[in-house]
């Protein structure tokens, strides 16, 4: 199986499966000399951890992760950084039922007919448990950026299902476990309450942003930063849209009104989501994805199985309702990825990257 590793430079290669003994990744190109601990990435490992809340999948997981290689006496050594996240609440045995059939929503069936077999077991390699590497990796990228750049990488649910979440603070996401930019948030429980009662599932929306961007990142073609960004973001589980900018706001623009102005003191309008012609601007990335909702919900559905006969299929385990609310951490890691890998492609080419190279690339933020 190929597709596996994300990254030229700054490359994370991802494995294991949901109810394997481990899962982990492998990243190859981290600078040396940076101070890193399991500390460090285990803050943003517990951010989206499973079981933190009446609201998500209630597996236990205390996601401890465990560097195996690519650090001494506290430095990174620029060698593989190999790093380690053991699975410690498997309960295969909910799976039993569906294993000669197809869920409808999962992969099972376009994998099994690709592959010629599956691990059913939690989804296996499909599963969204793998997120958890991608967000350790994650962790590595942004410490180096911040610490070499300032960049700092921030993310919040903006929508979940048809309830629409407006902008107040960025103070407000770290309180819930909405990861909402509001300060009160009982209609979101209210709602999910409801949602788990009726045995349905909902989508969500999720902006994730950088600031303090290095200008000059990415190519004007086939490498063009916000193509990777994307190809990144299809990468995270669930997702089915991802918009740059203004994104599909854009066709009801005009060209008056879209093309982000110029001043002596910097960009009047952030339209372009911090990027123009595939390179970035200075400006902030401005990133959101759309999740569909939960595959695995305990509602009956009608399926087939491996013979190809008419099924009902129940999925049973433990499953989040909203599979977007524990999205905005792993989206936060899958940008900070790019971006990091980007920097090193610049770099190799180009020389160092400014952050603020003068008054023209200056960052306007916008609109919340």
């Amino acid at each position: 199986m190929s597709g596996n590793t994300l990254g030229k430079l700054f490359s994370v290669t991802n494995f294991g499966e949901s109810h394997g003994p481990a899962i982990g990744c492998v990243i190859d190109g981290c600078p040396p000399g940076m101070a890193l601990s399991e500390a460090d990435i285990q803050r943003e490992l517990d951010r989206r951890r499973p079981g933190t809340s009446r609201h998500v999948t209630q597996r236990q997981e205390p996601d401890q992760v465990e560097i195996l290689s690519g650090v001494y006496q506290g430095l990174t050594t620029g060698t593989p950084i190999a790093l380690l996240i053991r699975n410690t609440d498997q309960r295969s045995k909910d799976y039993g039922d569906i294993a000669q059939s197809f869920r409808p929503g999962h992969a099972d069936y376009a994998y099994w007919h690709k592959y010629g077999l599956r691990d059913p077991r939690g989804g296996g390699r499909s599963s969204a448990r793998l997120t958890a590497p991608t967000v350790a990796a994650g962790a590595v990228a942004r410490k180096w950026l911040f610490e070499k750049y300032g960049t700092v990488f921030r993310g919040c649910m903006t929508a979940i299902g048809e309830v629409d979440i407006p902008f107040e603070s960025w103070d407000c996401v770290p309180n819930n476990p909405f990861f909402a930019p509001v300060a009160q948030v009982q209609h979101l429980e209210d709602y999910m309450d409801a949602l788990r009662k009726a045995g349905d599932s909902c989508g969500a929306r999720i902006r994730v942003t950088a600031q303090h961007m290095p200008v000059g990142l990415g190519e004007p073609l086939y490498d063009r930063l916000d193509a990777d960004i994307a190809h990144a973001m299809m990468g995270l589980n669930a997702v089915k849209g991802v918009e740059i900018g203004a994104g599909f706001q854009s066709v009801a623009q005009r060209g008056t009104t879209h093309g982000d102005s110029l001043s002596p003191a910097g960009f009047r309008s952030n339209n372009a989501g911090g990027i123009l012609g595939g390179i970035s601007t200075g400006q902030d990335l401005e990133v959101s994805i759309a999740i569909k909702p939960t595959s695995s919900i305990i509602s009956p559905r009608e399926s087939i199985d491996v013979t190809g006969q008419s099924v009902e299929v129940v999925t049973k385990g433990r499953h989040d309702p909203c599979v977007g609310i524990r999205a905005t951490p792993i989206a936060e890691a899958l940008l900070a990825l790019v971006v990091m890998d980007h920097a090193l492609r610049h770099r190799a080419q180009c020389g160092d990257v400014q952050v603020t190279p003068g008054p023209i690339a200056a960052a306007v933020p916008p609109a919340a």
